[in-house]
């Protein structure tokens, strides 16, 4: 992994703490730069972003909606945040690039561009 700027929602950054992310999800939060959820731009990939990105080494380009781990629905493009490619997604913005390893390999994804979800359509599994 590269070091990146990462950004966060507070209440991203909140939830995502306590469902007990994977070590290398918990340690890109640890050192993301946390935000109040009024001051987060919407180029930056949040929780319920449709994100599209593209893959250095291959120039394929695919989006994805960033959910948590129960609303994962790869058919609809819906990817957890606990998943590789939403691991390492998560808390960039258009433009940026990380190196990150996914099973087998390393992988440079590059943030294309980031679609928030309307106000109130994204929700917070209940747990």
């Amino acid at each position: 992994m590269q070091q990146t700027n990462l950004i966060i929602s507070e209440s991203d950054f909140i939830r995502l703490m306590a469902t007990q992310p994977p070590p290398d999800l918990r340690a890109e939060l640890e050192r993301a730069i946390v935000v109040p959820n009024d001051l987060m731009q919407a180029g930056i990939v949040t929780m319920g972003s449709r994100v599209r990105y593209a893959e250095s080494a291959t120039g394929h380009s695919r989006e994805v909606e960033i959910v948590f781990p129960d609303e994962a629905d790869p058919a609809l493009g819906k990817v957890s945040v606990f998943a590789p490619v939403g691991a390492a997604l998560i808390g960039l913005s258009v433009g940026q690039a990380i190196d990150w390893d996914f099973p087998g390999s390393s992988r440079r994804l590059t943030v294309v561009e980031v679609i928030q979800p309307a106000a109130g359509d994204y929700k917070t599994p209940q747990h």
